[in-house]
């Protein structure tokens, strides 16, 4: 997968802590990816629109899990 273009942003959610963080790049045509931001070489999950809209709908509503 070619991320060249990914344009990343720390999520707003991540707490202000390094080791709680993650990026997201909603930028790309058809899908929006995520990755570990103390880890930014371990790996990225891909999602399509529909798929994280409904990812982020579903962690809204439960809430922080401790």
């Amino acid at each position: 997968m070619d991320l060249t273009g990914a344009r990343w942003r720390k999520s707003t959610r991540s707490s202000g802590g390094a080791n709680e963080c993650v990026e997201v790049a909603d930028n790309l045509p058809g899908r929006v990816l995520v990755r570990d931001t103390k880890d930014r070489d371990g790996g990225t999950l891909a999602f399509g629109p529909a798929q994280w809209q409904g990812f982020v709908t579903f962690a809204k509503k439960i809430g922080p899990v401790a």
